[in-house]
This record gives C-alpha cells, sequence and structure tokens, in this order.
C-alpha cells in the first residue's frame, strides 16, 4: 500500500552515567542539516535541554537526565512524544520508543549514530516529507444500539424481553443480548474501517489499522501522508464525516511522528 515500513537499529538502554550522575536520553534521529530541535525542554525535572548530537549525515535529539532518577513519570511520556510530534511538522524523524538512555554524547555518537549511520540515513530520505495521522472514530451510542436492533431480531426480541424485568432473572439473556452487541459491533468495526481506507485512498502512502481502546470505538486508523497534502486529507475526511454524522464521530490527529511506520528495537 504504498513505501515499505522502515526498519531501525536496535537501541542500547542503559543507565551507567558520568560523575554528575548525568546521561544521555534519546529521542530520535533526524537529519543532520536540522539547525535546532523544534522543542527546547525534554523530560525530566527539572526539565532538560534538547540537544542535537551529530555524526555525518545524521543526528540524535538527546537531553540530558539522572542516571540515577527512574523515568516513567506522566510529564515524561508527554515530553517524550511532544518533542517527536513537533520535530515531525519540519523535518523527517525516526522515534525511538520511550526508554533509550546512554552513557553520554560519546556513547551516542559510538554506539547508535557510527554503526547505523547508512541504515538511519536511508530511512529519513524514505521518510522525507511524510508525517503520520491518526483517524479516530467512535460510534455514537444510541445510533449504534438502534442500528444493531434494526438489523437483529434475536437482539431486538430480547430487549423486549428483559425490558423491566429483574437482572438476575433474565440474566442469560444479558448475557446473550451482549454477546451480539459486542459481536455486532466488531463486525461493523471491520467493515467501516474497510469503508474510509478505501474512501480515503490517493491521500496516504500506507495505513495501519489500529486495535480499538474503546468497545465502541468505529475506526483508529494511521496513516503515512505527503505533509504537503494534509490539506487535502482533512477535505476528504471531512465530506467523509457528513456520511456518518449522528453515527460515527470523526477525528484526525497529526502531523505526528511515525511512530507506527518506523520498527525500533531496545535491548535492555
Amino acid at each position: 500500500m504504498g513505501r515499505p515500513k522502515v526498519s531501525t537499529a536496535s537501541v542500547p538502554k542503559q543507565r551507567a552515567g558520568k560523575a554528575e550522575n548525568l546521561a544521555s536520553y534519546v529521542y530520535g534521529i533526524v537529519p543532520a542539516d536540522l539547525k535546532s530541535p523544534p522543542e527546547t525542554e525534554g523530560l525530566g525535572e527539572p526539565a532538560g535541554k534538547v540537544r542535537l548530537v551529530r555524526h555525518g549525515e545524521i543526528a540524535a535529539l538527546v537531553s540530558d537526565v539522572d542516571a540515577g532518577e527512574p523515568l516513567g513519570r506522566p510529564g515524561d511520556y508527554y515530553a517524550h512524544e511532544r518533542l517527536l510530534d513537533a520535530t515531525a511538522a519540519k523535518s523527517p524523524v525516526l522515534p525511538f520508543r520511550f526508554g533509550a538512555v546512554l552513557s553520554d554524547a560519546d556513547a551516542v555518537v559510538r554506539e547508535l549514530l557510527e554503526p547505523h549511520h547508512d541504515e538511519f540515513s536511508a530511512a529519513l530520505r524514505e521518510l522525507e516529507g511524510m508525517a503520520e495521522f491518526i483517524v479516530r472514530g467512535r460510534y455514537v451510542e444510541r445510533a449504534l444500539l438502534s442500528e444493531i436492533l434494526a438489523e437483529s431480531p434475536e437482539a431486538e426480541s430480547l430487549r423486549r424481553l428483559i425490558r423491566g424485568r429483574d437482572e438476575m432473572a433474565t440474566r442469560d439473556e444479558r448475557i446473550r443480548l451482549g454477546e451480539i452487541v459486542a459481536e455486532s459491533i466488531e463486525a461493523k468495526r471491520d467493515m467501516d474501517t474497510q469503508l474510509l481506507v478505501d474512501g480515503i485512498s490517493g491521500h496516504y502512502e500506507m495505513a495501519v489499522v489500529r486495535q480499538p481502546t474503546h468497545e465502541q470505538d468505529a475506526v483508529h486508523v494511521a496513516l503515512l501522508v505527503e505533509t504537503g497534502r494534509q490539506r487535502e486529507l482533512e477535505e476528504t475526511l471531512t465530506a467523509f464525516g457528513e456520511r456518518w454524522e449522528g453515527r460515527v464521530d470523526l477525528r484526525l490527529l497529526g502531523p505526528l511522528a511515525p511512530y507506527d511506520f518506523v520498527t525500533t528495537q531496545q535491548e535492555v
């Protein structure tokens, strides 16, 4: 469905620091000609200053962290994604998963940039002018249930049977009705996701269907899109959303770093 998924090399995850107990947190890889990071504050308390560690044609986005302090506060995750998403709006970027730490800037070059220079450089060229966008859609509950009841005589019969009756006395019927609803939503989700992916074809290079995060999710799709075609995508989705008005609420998120189109592996 377009350009292949880019695979980046494994990123060592270390916590050894210098005498002052500082280590280098790595957010991702960008072209070396990026003049400065779009966000100057990284993760940590206080927030570390983000800088570029360059080698050849590539550079790592890094900031200092206390090697003795654990990572994983809610603000850390937000700072990680905020920096990568801001970078994706102005430059190709290979995002790393949260938690990649090397001992210092020299180690970033020696263990990461130098041995994987050509691979990272080629991956960045693949992503030039691209960013990720997320299409999320959630069913409107009242419309969804009405649709299921209209399509399933069994569901409608069960609904009438349990209406106004004791929950324990109608336990089996309620369980069966829940099964019908869950099965119907899953089938509708598959069908509607395919309809949307087909309906906006030509506006993305590649699509990845994400797992639902809510039982009423209708669509959850990641798209790799040329940044210059963002407006076209927005207009097409607006028209598509009008067809689903009152049935599915659609949202478009992005531009984001291409998390779903770059595979990174980290060794603990």
